[in-house]
């Protein structure tokens, strides 16, 4: 009776065991970022550049891990249904590369003016800190934040400032069927030398090895006069957490990741 019962008592434990293994098992995409983050926040470097066509077919993207893109920064946490992101990343010596995959509901772009409310729009932004200085960068060039519409014209605020295009320092392409948007994006990397209208300005030429700041961010608005929610990379301590199109301290700490690794 005493070893039916011990039988009985252990195998309950057992069943109670792995039902809380398979309720706790993250989902296959969070495993993939969550070894990835063991591994390193890092971008793969590139044998051959990516074609910006909004299709991940290409060779660096089929190894290089997801990240994901699940911190609030503003509004309440969306459920699934309404928004879900993640990202890839790679480099070659010209253009820090990412691939993200945006599953949104609702895309709009209500504000025809690219340089009026365009934070209001559904688009993804991408802060990059080229030497990973941090500190402030609200009215000055120390780090970019590009506001990526969907019709892909590039607005962030210059040292005047004043909202500006940056067309030339990214090339973007989506392709979005059924509520999945593919984007594909080539970032030239400046200096916070960079100065508006000069004819010397020059991207910096990416190395192995290399840490830059970066952050990327997904403006989500389901036709309110507001976005209604703003998805970040990264966690931000405190209330605040639309910080990043001022301070550059909160971007992560991204690594050029040679062949060889």
């Amino acid at each position: 009776m005493l070893e039916s019962s011990i039988t009985t008592r252990t195998t309950i434990s057992l069943l109670s065991f792995l039902l809380c293994l398979q309720a706790c098992a993250p989902s296959a995409g969070n495993r993939e970022a969550a070894a990835a983050t063991e591994e390193g926040y890092y971008a793969t470097q590139a044998q051959s550049p990516p074609v910006i066509d909004g299709v991940a077919d290409d060779a660096v993207w089929q190894n290089a891990p997801w990240y994901m893109l699940d911190q609030t920064w503003i509004g309440e946490e969306p459920t699934a249904e309404d928004f879900s992101g993640r990202y890839k990343l790679a480099w070659d010596e010209n253009f820090l590369y990412i691939l993200a995959e945006i599953r949104d509901d609702t895309l709009i772009d209500i504000h025809p003016d690219g340089l009026q409310f365009y934070w209001d729009d559904d688009c993804l932004e991408v802060f990059v800190d080229e030497d990973a200085s941090g500190g402030n960068h609200q009215y000055s060039h120390n780090a970019f934040a590009y506001h990526i519409a969907l019709d892909y014209r590039v607005t962030d605020i210059g040292p005047d400032s004043l909202p500006r295009y940056y067309d030339d320092h990214i090339r973007a392409r989506r392709v979005t069927e059924g509520n999945t948007s593919i984007w594909e994006v080539a970032v030239a990397v400046y200096p916070d030398t960079f100065r508006d209208g000069a004819p010397d300005n020059k991207p910096v030429k990416l190395t192995a090895g290399k840490v830059m700041g970066f952050a990327l961010a997904y403006c989500d608005n389901d036709h309110s006069p507001e976005r209604e929610n703003f998805i970040g990379s990264t966690f931000v301590p405190g209330e605040d957490k639309n910080r990043g199109w001022i301070d550059a301290g909160i971007f992560a700490k991204l690594e050029l990741r040679g062949a060889s690794k």
